[in-house]
């Protein structure tokens, strides 16, 4: 008995070590294999996460959901926590701009510029891995207090993990990094951890408490709580914490995700109605995208990726954008305005996760809220395409129209699409899962991640959610050409890929 025990916990070892060995050479070679390009990273995580978790589920070493891999599923789950740094610092930049507040300098660290990887520094690689640690540690700790990690043999191991990647995280700091303080740097990162994982049970039980009115997701009050800490607290200088999962934590989120959904290539083309749902999350990548890319060019007449990073990754709240952008991959200008963006819209989910609530229990999109959703983003759109064409290159102007801008855009590619799609085959859930995969919405994501559309449909979206991902190198190469052009990114192949997307999701669902 004690020997199995011992096996029982070697092997839980080795399932730490091979997390770690997955996940973290992902996101170094993508840095690698785009170092000194215009090009974000996240395009090899998509490619290479895929491609990996295929061949584990191919050559027999894993099954379709990598099931024996139990802590890369852990990891898969952590969106909330990527998003919740990100909702946090967006708060903070609305409460600056809107309240016209003095932006200051950020002095607290100046980073060692030492490379160590090729394409990664020495104070971003160990960004990357107490990122790692960080979503480890904090997951492992909520599911603990919380008991919602399921009945799986590793709960009663969630407190070991906790310890694990929090002392972890607590300790990785680069010490060649020139730190004004550290002492209060290393007590703002421990004040960080806490504070995420005080908004992780504070929304965990607020949702529960509404439930029984309306099924609202975690992830939308981990958002209400997070940017309305963001903005009280607008003076606050990042802390080890923030400063990591801005930069890390969505990329090792997404490879996990992408290993997951890569195992399940094989499995899921054999389930019916997929395929349609796969085919219109990919042209509707590029009619979305694409799409509002070309009414920004067309109409507010920009293409300069300062604009058009920021704006659409808070329209679509496109996970390999946030990304992008919060990773500095677009400049300076986009990285700042990338977090607001991605705000914005969100106080708008009320409505989103309000009728998708409602449309879950029905069995079908409640169409005539829906439209009504569709028609003010049409309004909003319409008014920030004449604010941002007016707005003169002004940063305060361009902020404010972009604002309009992503969340008009969101509500019409989010009901719009649902609205085009109640109008096929597809059943709520699907119709869910394509959407979602179509603008890649991470709170749309994470809320089917949770279990608003029921089981298979938790069970499918990483693989649904991955697999339009593939249309990225395409969207990454355009931005890649723009920040090798000054920014401006080319006009007439965007208007193309708006068509074909368009000509492809009506195909995909009605031929």
């Amino acid at each position: 008995m004690e020997t199995a025990e011992q096996i029982t916990n070697l092997q839980l070892l080795n399932q730490f070590w091979i997390i770690l060995l997955f996940l973290i050479p992902i996101v170094l070679i993508s840095r690698t294999v785009v170092a000194g390009t215009r090009y974000s990273p996240i395009l090899i995580i998509v490619i290479f996460g895929l491609g990996m978790g295929y061949l584990l589920e191919t050559t027999g070493v894993s099954n379709p959901g990598l099931e024996n891999f139990p802590f890369i599923n852990l990891m898969a789950a952590t969106t909330i926590i990527a998003l919740i740094a990100s909702f946090f610092v967006g708060g903070q930049e609305l409460r600056k701009i809107l309240g016209k507040k003095p932006l200051e300098a950020d002095d607290m660290v100046v980073p060692s510029e030492e490379e160590v990887i090729l394409g990664t520094s020495r104070t971003q690689f160990f960004f990357i891995i107490r990122a790692f640690f960080l979503l480890f540690g904090i997951q492992g700790i909520t599911y603990a207090m919380l008991g919602t990690g399921g009945d799986t043999p590793l709960a009663g191991y969630y407190p070991l993990a906790a310890y694990i990647g929090l002392a972890a995280a607590v300790i990785l700091i680069d010490n060649k990094a020139r730190i004004a303080d550290k002492h209060r740097y290393l007590r703002k990162g421990i004040i960080e951890i806490v504070v995420i994982i005080g908004i992780l049970l504070g929304s965990y039980y607020v949702a529960q408490a509404v439930a029984p009115i309306i099924a609202l997701p975690q992830i939308f009050f981990a958002m209400m709580i997070a940017a309305g800490l963001g903005a009280f607290c607008y003076k606050w200088t990042f802390g080890p914490t923030l400063r990591s999962l801005l930069f890390a934590g969505i990329p090792i989120v997404l490879a996990a995700n992408f290993l997951v959904g890569g195992s399940r290539i094989s499995d899921a083309f054999a389930i019916p109605g997929v395929n349609a749902v796969l085919v219109y999350g990919f042209f509707g990548q590029l009619l979305w995208m694409f799409g509002g890319i070309a009414l920004l060019m067309f109409f507010a007449r920009t293409a300069n990726a300062r604009n058009l990073a920021p704006g659409m990754a808070g329209a679509l709240s496109h996970s390999g954008l946030t990304g992008a952008c919060t990773a500095g991959d677009f400049g300076k200008t986009a990285a700042s305005r990338a977090p607001i963006m991605i705000n914005i819209p969100f106080f708008g989910h009320i409505f989103v996760f309000s009728v998708l609530a409602v449309s879950a229990e029905r069995g079908s999109l409640w169409m005539a809220p829906a439209l009504l959703i569709v028609a003010v983003g049409v309004f909003l759109t319409i008014l920030s395409l004449k604010n941002l064409r007016k707005s003169g290159g002004e940063d305060r102007k361009e902020v404010t129209a972009l604002m309009q801008f992503s969340f008009g855009w969101q509500l019409c590619a989010v009901f719009g699409g649902l609205a085009f799609l109640g109008m096929s085959t597809l059943a709520i859930d699907y119709a869910a899962m394509a959407q979602a995969s179509a603008i890649s919405h991470f709170g749309l994501f994470a809320a089917i991640q949770e279990g608003m559309f029921g089981s298979e449909a938790a069970t499918l979206i990483p693989f649904i959610f991955s697999m339009p991902f593939l249309v990225h190198p395409l969207v990454f190469f355009m931005f890649g050409k723009a920040m090798e052009n000054g920014g401006e990114m080319p006009v007439k192949p965007v208007y193309i890929m708006a068509l074909i997307g368009l000509a492809g999701i009506v195909l995909a669902l009605f031929f």
